[in-house]
């Protein structure tokens, strides 16, 4: 008998794009139904799905954008569901993965470290395990170590067990940025806005949101040269310069242009934590449907620039908007190339950084004009919570809990690119097309 070699084929493969879409899928779903549990509920009864899966997405995707109140509508077992979602969504589900796969004592192959890269964003697959464990390490003991810092604050307030609890939930919510909170039993969806002149409530939980921005990357960079900043790669160093810029000047024009109203301290702690919490924790210590129309745009900025690549922020990334800044700033000096700290960017860099920005712009500008249309919202409230969910942030001018089914299914959709990436999502979906074997002719278009 002859067998046609054509005809046989290959067993279907996912590629790691793949495997994290999917990955995240699954766990979304997995919490979706275990929220619709009558366990979950305080009142005993079923969630919707839809409303379940709205909750589950945001919990996984460490948004925070939330159609009921998590501390009044979902009991203990619902709070610690949405809790080991969030864990789940800042880790990754690959590195959740992956520790599942060490513990057992299996070997981690070639495929399951190809996957690992993608989802870590490291830069080469050599020492991906050893920086997964590196990950897992600095998660918990931040994490930890806030818990333990915020014990003086929710302690007094709530009780032992209760204080413990409200710690580590809100340490792990603010670490992996997702501004999940359990304040609502003094309000519903009030956030942090009791502790806003809680001195040292703000500056933990801002430090602790710092720490999950940074990226594992950073860190990792930070525990290897320590002081020695020369030493950093370009990366690192880019991210730091950025997020210090993006708390210094984003501080400066609130404390100048917000909160007159109130003393020096309020301003001040207001001030700083509306700095942070836009990229991309969620948490709010002050009511934004009173800040200005320029305060609220800040804030849109803010939201879509995001926090570090590798990290458990979302957002188009702060190393996207510094490559794109340095590489206009190169175009008006008539520059040929775009450098920073002696170091230039590659052509392949500077594309992938415009083709996220362009990405995240037209997916923003498309979901507030059809939200808006749907609802019957100005496009600045549209365009809030829009940008809201597709940087992963959480923030929200009240207007999440009144949408109607199309727009929720809407945000849902914006979380899930949001957390996967969209570059991630079209590489998943989208086959690649090889064309090294030619190059069209090239000519000149004028631009600008």
């Amino acid at each position: 008998m002859v067998f046609n070699k054509n005809k046989i084929r290959k067993p279907f493969k996912l590629n790691p794009f793949q495997t994290i879409v999917f990955g995240f899928m699954a766990i979304v779903l997995l919490g979706a139904v275990l929220l619709t549990l009558p366990i979950a509920t305080v009142n005993g009864e079923h969630t919707t799905f839809l409303n379940a899966l709205f909750t589950s997405t945001s919990a996984v995707c460490v948004t925070g954008l939330v159609v009921y109140d998590t501390a009044t509508h979902w009991t203990l077992f619902g709070q610690i569901i949405v809790i080991i979602l969030i864990q789940i969504g800042g880790l990754g589900i690959v590195t959740i993965a992956g520790t599942v796969v060490m513990i057992s004592g299996k070997k981690i192959g070639l495929y399951a470290r190809t996957t690992m890269q993608e989802a870590l964003s490291a830069h080469k697959m050599g020492g991906v395990v050893k920086l997964m464990r590196f990950i897992l390490f600095t998660t918990l003991t931040i994490e930890g170590i806030g818990a333990l810092m915020l014990f003086p604050v929710f302690i007094p307030r709530f009780g032992f067990l209760r204080g413990i609890w409200y710690s580590f939930f809100h340490s792990i919510s603010a670490f992996c940025n997702a501004g999940f909170d359990l304040m609502g039993v003094g309000g519903k969806f009030s956030s942090l806005t009791s502790l806003k002149d809680d001195v040292w409530a703000n500056i933990v939980i801002c430090l602790v949101i710092i720490a999950g921005g940074l990226g594992f990357l950073t860190w990792d960079d930070i525990r290897s040269n320590k002081i020695h900043l020369r030493r950093y790669s370009l990366q690192s160093k880019l991210i730091l310069s950025t997020t210090l810029v993006l708390i210094v000047l984003p501080f400066l024009f609130f404390f100048l242009g917000e909160y007159k109203g109130e003393g020096i301290k309020s301003r001040f702690l207001l001030s700083l934590f509306q700095t942070v919490t836009p990229r991309t924790a969620g948490f709010n210590t002050c009511d934004y449907t009173a800040m200005s129309e320029g305060g609220k745009y800040l804030t849109v900025i803010l939201m879509l620039i995001g926090g570090a690549p590798g990290s458990t922020a979302g957002g188009m990334k702060i190393t996207t908007i510094a490559i794109l800044v340095l590489s206009a700033h190169s175009v008006f000096r008539r520059n040929g190339e775009a450098e920073c700290f002696g170091r230039r960017f590659t052509d392949d860099t500077i594309k992938s950084a415009g083709a996220i920005f362009f990405l995240y712009l037209f997916l923003s500008s498309i979901a507030t004009i059809a939200i808006s249309l749907l609802e019957n919202l100005p496009l600045s409230s549209a365009m809030f919570e829009a940008s809201s969910a597709l940087a992963t942030v959480g923030l929200s001018l009240g207007v999440t809990p009144t949408l109607g089914a199309i727009s929720r299914l809407i945000l849902i959709t914006l979380m899930f690119l949001g957390r996967v990436g969209g570059l991630t999502f079209i590489y998943a979906t989208v086959s690649r097309h090889d064309l090294s074997g030619g190059r069209l002719p090239s000519e000149t278009v004028t631009v600008g």
